[in-house]
């Protein structure tokens, strides 16, 4: 039976606090972004905006339901494209013109992806499924901030749809909202130590901000709240955002239980946004509400102008530059908002009909220019050929991990296991960090002319070796322990599998002998420790390291026929594929200036691996591993990246699938033997 229906919430009447809580949210990000000082945790002004958008949608479609038992989708979506589809494809028109001119063609392929994707609202899971190792850094993703737009929208998707199954008895629809919040929160919570990029990313782990929004608004309409308590609660909540802009710490692993912050301090201001105090009389004062009316367009424009100005720049000169580029995104904003946003928001002055052309129009032509750009990979031909060239070598290492899984049962359950060459149980198997990533193509191509199955089993940034912890510069703290879990699973499955006549290691291995990269990247930095339960001697780094190679070697002896290690690529200190291609581009340098940086001398490659190759040198000389030795390819007296005129790297320590293919020849006999 039907429960008999409340009696009407009020109207949402204008409240201007939430205006200037916007303006709170839009400047947190953008400040943020912008590099200004003291603002470690500024993006979690987007997790206020989510608070905002689900608190004035759910007012709207709550009394919609409430007055008419039913929700009009039709009126709904159209409001929602009214609202943002003017303001978003001027903002991805102007982009795209800018980054065809600026960025480099492997950057330009992957903006055609986003283009596509942040049309179709979906940008959050393709930087999701993107997010990695090697992926383009948010340096060149000109629409990266468009994931936020995309989790609304997808949000958007759902609640209505939810508001309408359950509209016919409103005790079942409030439980089921309530415990959506605790399933989303929850899972938020324990997953982003383990799966920080997809609870940062994701609909599913971001639901509860909305819904936080959602269940107040909810909350106050049944209860015909007039949103005033106490100044308390307004200064509370003013303090909680506060606190997350200046104390949230990234590596602590955000959303999780940091956003909690945030999103309280934007329910605690909304709940008493109508209270006469002093902060919601600051909050609704006339610039405050002025930032929180443009937010939008502000929030679409600061990004673009952003990465296309510091990456044409090639950083900015100084804070004086940076104010000059943030003053230019607040005035596009402003344009923006009062030539695009106004106009198209009054359906008195452009119709439903004109609206939906004007906005599938739009959306054909983006999905054209981002399609264009992906497949012609770019479109190289707007280069030189020598900046092609290097570009090249930055896409030159996409690779086909199509047979890749993790294994669900097994010796290696819960490991990625990634199948070459035909189907079967594998004769070889290759462990290894990166640098077995980057030489992935050829070797399935060795083990396809070959007709030999392998299994390639890589962990970026972890070495192969049994009894280490590590602890790395460049990694979070889940990725230190995600490194020592698989290779204490390594230890396990190598010492117990039958029928695997070879084992090969590839490895960055300077890099964990002397504890830092070369050159570009002597900023990374990696502690190597003994894993707990270890008992590895080693009063220096080195001494555990070549430990490690002992305990390693001295267990595996006895499971393999044969065990080999690669001699890892020589690095050249301060190259760098992308680097090289946007300043030859922009003319941050030429290619005379050029040249000297694409090689280094042998003798001065042999001094920076004498001490990851000293164990390695007994174990050769004791029989028990043979190496596998690129140098006689890659050096003469000096090594480069150029060869038969074109670079086999891609950055300073990895090579190209180019490179790869090149030396697959050198694993011959690990294949046939």
């Amino acid at each position: 039976m039907n429960e008999k229906a409340p009696a009407l919430p009020p109207l949402l009447s204008y409240r201007p606090e939430i205006d200037g809580l916007r303006a709170i949210a839009v400047l947190s990000v953008v400040l943020y972004h912008f590099g200004v000082p003291g603002l470690k945790g500024g993006f979690v002004g987007v997790d206020v905006f989510f608070v905002i958008s689900g608190f004035l949608i759910g007012s709207l479609l709550w009394r919609e339901v409430t007055q008419n038992n039913t929700l009009n989708l039709g009126h709904f979506y159209l409001r929602r494209i009214r609202r943002l589809a003017p303001a978003f494809f001027a903002v991805t028109s102007v982009t795209a013109v800018f980054a065809a001119l600026i960025l480099l063609p492997f950057e330009f392929r992957e903006f055609g992806k986003e283009l596509i994707a942040s049309t179709l609202w979906l940008s959050n899971v393709a930087f999701y499924r993107d997010a990695g190792y090697f992926d383009v850094g948010e340096q060149s993703k000109v629409l990266l901030h468009t994931w936020s737009l995309s989790v609304e929208e997808q949000f958007y998707l759902v609640f209505p749809i939810v508001l309408l199954v359950f509209r016919f008895n409103r005790t079942v629809l409030l439980t089921v909202l309530c415990l959506a919040w605790i399933a989303s929160a929850a899972a938020c919570i324990l997953l982003t130590p383990s799966m920080p990029t997809a609870t940062f990313y994701l609909f599913p782990f971001r639901a509860w901000e909305l819904l936080s929004g959602v269940l107040l608004a909810i909350w106050g309409a049944t209860r015909r709240e007039v949103w005033a308590f106490n100044a308390s609660l307004s200064w509370l909540g003013l303090l909680l955002i506060a606190a997350a802009v200046v104390l949230t710490q990234q590596e602590a692993g955000f959303p999780g239980w940091q956003a909690m912050l945030p999103v309280a301090g934007a329910v605690l201001i909304m709940l008493n946004g109508q209270h006469d105090n002093a902060a919601n009389r600051m909050l609704g004062s006339a610039g405050p509400v002025f930032l929180g009316r443009i937010s939008y367009s502000l929030y679409l424009w600061h990004w673009p102008v952003l990465v296309l100005s510091r990456y044409w720049r090639g950083d900015y000169a100084n804070w004086l530059e940076t104010t000059g580029w943030l003053i230019l995104a607040i005035a596009l904003s402003v344009l923006s908002w009062r030539y695009v946003e106004r106009p198209f928001r009054k359906s008195d002055a452009i119709g439903n009909g004109p609206l939906l052309a004007a906005a599938g129009v739009a959306a054909v032509v983006m999905l054209g220019t981002g399609a264009l750009g992906y497949l012609s990979n770019g479109l190289p031909a707007r280069f030189s050929p020598q900046i092609q060239d290097f570009a090249a070598a930055s896409s030159d290492f996409i690779q086909d991990w199509s047979r890749c899984d993790i294994a669900p049962t097994g010796l290696f359950a819960g490991v990625e296991v990634c199948p070459i060459g035909p189907e079967g149980p594998p004769h070889v198997i290759f462990w290894g960090d990166s640098h077995l990533r980057a030489m992935k193509e050829g070797l399935a191509r060795m083990a396809e002319e070959t007709g030999t199955p392998g299994l390639i089993l890589w962990h970026a940034g972890c070495p192969p070796l049994f009894g280490l912890a590590k602890t790395e510069s460049a990694a979070t703290p889940a990725q230190d322990a995600a490194c020592l879990a698989a290779n204490r699973q390594m230890q396990s499955a190598l010492t117990q599998i039958k029928g695997v006549a070879n084992l090969v290691f590839i490895g960055r291995w300077a890099y964990y002998a002397e504890g830092e990269g070369t050159g570009r990247d002597t900023h990374n930095k990696i502690i190597l420790s003994p894993a707990p339960g270890s008992s590895l001697p080693g009063a220096t780094q080195a001494m555990l390291y070549a430990s490690a190679w002992n305990t390693t070697i001295n267990t595996l002896g006895q499971h393999f026929n044969h065990i080999y290690v690669m001699r890892d690529v020589p690095e050249i200190p301060y190259y760098d594929s992308r680097e090289f291609a946007r300043k030859l581009a922009h003319r941050h340098m030429t290619p005379t200036e050029a040249v000297p940086l694409l090689e280094i001398s042998r003798s001065a490659v042999e001094k920076r691996v004498a001490t990851a190759e000293a164990p390695l040198v007994s174990l050769l000389k004791d029989g028990k591993i043979t190496l596998v030795d690129p140098w006689p390819i890659l050096c003469t007296d000096i090594c480069t990246v150029m060869h038969g005129g074109h670079s086999w790297y891609f950055d300073n320590n990895h090579i190209t699938n180019t490179g790869a293919q090149a030396l697959r020849e050198l694993f011959a006999p690990v294949f046939r033997h």
